[in-house]
């Protein structure tokens, strides 16, 4: 007996040495299958049932206490219900979450009712610099009925968020294993609200006077960012929504510090994040989780063109970096009536990207959250993800990557400059298979690489510029594009710049320059190589054959320029058409390379890919035997391998739609 114990517990090891290891900061969070579900009584065993059936993990439920008038009132009986469902989610060895609003809040039937939210409250709402409330109705959004109320609340209204979180921590003490707020924004996305950079309410203004004092109405120049009084409203209203989300799991913790708090929003790493004044940047480090209700190109994925799948997979790899080691959940939507797709295949396509991005999927009917469009092909979906979760969801290390920063400064103030530079410079990384790392602020000085892309970041801090002068005396190489270093983050020009000291170089040289430790580019490549592609991209794309090579035959000799001027040399090299997506990764010491497939899908027409076929990729490393390959959807797989001249090679025979490489 003993002899069989010992056996069995020699098993469990090997087999646990095998598998891909669970990085010890992970939790429930990093492998969700997300399925959303309205919440009352009645409805608790059927979103259980449901749950099983379709092996969803992580169940989203949606009462939303703070966004109903009534319920803000008096929350006892929709706290009850979560409670219950709480339990009965834990009795299956489930967790759950529950939606609540962030900024606003309906009251049903307003119209004809003498009481209502901003009835009660009309100095509660956030305002226009006119004066105006941010109070509307059906014609606003639809998830707004006919003869509701539905109003935007200024965080700094201090009666209402005492209450508000109180609610948080009663909703907490529920035992919910997490708690998802809803988009908390200015309100600037409702049609006429846009451009008001709201809001004007007299808590804020009163709170941006005691911060800077500065009068918001008279004394700034609304969407004007030479305006430095316009750039401390900027930074303002993003550091308040930040602070919010911060509170609220503050509260959230102080009474079930077990339980995550979540934010929804929907801006990219791009200039929505300024204007509603959401940071995915931000706050990623003051929550425990982001829900990313994200889109490029289409909303759906069905509307997808394959310039717009890239622009996708570059906005979760940004997310990925800003989360450090967080998990990051995509509320993306696949498909809503584009007749001429196949909806399984737009479903798939959207868990493909996600899984080739170490995102968790979330793809709800339609545009709403709750729901599927077929759920059989969502339990095929998620019981292969749940097969292979480990796997799927490692923590990703680093090889030998070439580092492209990431600089919200820059992106605050310069936006469209920084984001076609940061795009570009990341799309020619990607169409020529190299190893990339995004590093941000928070990571640069734990940044490993030997060669570091600063693409047109024109805003650099003291920090910054401290860790950068050591990251380049210790030997490392620089990228340098545009106006890299030329202000400080008050938009003070920095005379002489940082690389014009550091690098021994003219301020009025504006060469090429190219020295064995860096390459300096006065016009930035990767804005040039943007719009190559946004030319033939998606045209090639379609039918697989490059019509058009001028950006491939530009993006190679920007890299020869890098192997010849800096030494670089890629220890994994594959060859494969530009409409293949990979990324490489380190998962318990072994080389990983996520690819995804985007050739032949057209917007609206097609979501099938032509396969790609015959795709050699060399290790400069012949400690590797074997490889293996698991295809989006499908079984492992022992690939042939060879060691050659010093190289270890093999040769995918086909990918369909995505799928992971490793190597033993």
């Amino acid at each position: 007996m003993k002899r069989i114990f010992l056996c069995s517990c020699l098993l469990i090891m090997l087999f646990s040495m095998c598998s891909a290891q669970t990085d010890e900061t992970q939790n429930w969070t990093h492998f969700v299958r997300i399925g959303g579900n309205p919440l009352s009584y009645d409805k608790i065993d059927s979103i259980i049932q449901k749950a099983t059936e379709t092996n969803v993990f992580g169940i989203e439920v949606d009462n939303d206490i703070t966004g109903r008038y009534e319920s803000f009132l008096n929350p006892e009986e929709k706290l009850n219900a979560i409670r219950t469902f709480s339990e009965k989610a834990h009795e299956i060895g489930n967790y759950s979450f529950v939606y609540i609003a962030g900024l606003e809040i309906i009251t049903a039937d307003a119209d004809n009712s003498e009481t209502s939210f901003f009835k009660d409250h009309p100095d509660w709402a956030q305002r226009d610099l006119d004066g105006n409330p941010a109070v509307f109705g059906s014609e606003s959004a639809f998830w707004i009925v006919k003869g509701d109320e539905d109003v935007w609340i200024t965080p700094y209204a201090s009666e209402w968020r005492k209450l508000y979180m109180k609610h948080v921590r009663q909703i907490a003490a529920t035992g919910i294993d997490g708690i998802y707020v809803d988009i908390p924004y200015w309100m600037t996305h409702f049609e006429g609200w846009e451009d008001t950079w709201a809001s004007f309410d007299d808590y804020t203004v009163r709170k941006f006077k005691d911060e800077t004092g500065l009068n918001a109405k008279t004394e700034l120049v609304l969407g004007d960012f030479s305006d430095s009084n316009f750039r401390k409203w900027v930074d303002f209203r993003i550091n308040t929504i930040t602070e919010f989300m911060q509170e609220i799991d503050e509260n959230i913790k102080s009474v079930n510090p077990e339980c995550k708090t979540i934010a929804e929003i929907y801006p990219g790493p791009g200039f929505d994040a300024v204007v509603v004044g959401a940071d995915v940047y931000e706050l990623y480090d003051v929550v425990d989780v982001i829900g990313h209700e994200y889109s490029e190109g289409g909303y759906m994925a069905a509307n997808r063109e394959p310039l717009d799948w890239f622009r996708y997979m570059i906005g979760m790899y940004s997310f990925r970096a800003f989360a450090e080691g967080k998990a990051s959940w995509m509320l993306s939507y696949s498909w809503d009536g584009e007749n001429n797709v196949r909806i399984d295949e737009a479903m798939k396509n959207l868990a493909m990207s996600h899984i080739i991005a170490g995102t968790n999927t979330w793809d709800a009917h339609g545009h709403i959250m709750s729901s599927s469009n077929n759920y059989q092909v969502r339990k095929q979906i998620f019981d292969w993800i749940a097969k292979h979760e480990k796997l799927i969801y490692a923590a990703r290390k680093p090889i030998n990557p070439i580092g492209i920063y990431f600089s919200p400064k820059t992106r605050n103030y310069f936006t469209d400059e920084f984001i076609s530079s940061y795009t570009g410079m990341m799309m020619l990384l990607l169409n020529k298979h190299l190893e990339f790392q995004i590093i941000t602020p928070r990571t640069l000085n734990q940044f490993e690489g030997s060669i570091l892309i600063l693409s047109d970041v024109k805003c650099l801090d003291e920090k910054e510029i401290v860790e950068l002068d050591k990251y380049y005396l210790e030997g490392n190489k620089l990228i340098v594009t545009g106006e890299t270093g030329k202000y400080d983050c008050d938009l003070n020009e920095i005379k002489p710049s940082f690389f014009s000291q550091k690098l021994n170089i003219s301020e009025s040289d504006q060469k090429e320059i190219s020295s064995g430790k860096y390459i300096i580019y006065p016009e930035c490549p990767g804005k040039i190589y943007l719009n190559y592609l946004e030319n033939v991209f998606n045209e090639s794309a379609h039918s697989g054959e490059i019509k058009n090579n001028y950006f491939l035959l530009f993006a190679k000799d920007i890299i020869n320029e890098w192997s010849e001027n800096l030494n670089y040399e890629s220890q994994i090299t594959i060859n494969a058409s530009p409409f293949i997506l990979t990324q490489f990764a380190s998962i318990d010491d072994k080389p990983h390379i996520f690819i995804a497939n985007f050739k032949g899908l057209i917007a609206e027409i097609n979501a099938e890919q032509i396969p790609e076929k015959n795709i050699k990729v060399t290790l400069s490393d012949t400690n590797y035997v074997k490889a293996y390959l698991l295809p989006f959807m499908g079984e492992i797989q022992e690939l042939e391998t060879e060691n050659k001249d010093g190289k270890f090679i093999t040769v995918i025979p086909e990918i369909v739609k995505g799928g992971i490489l490793w190597f033993e």
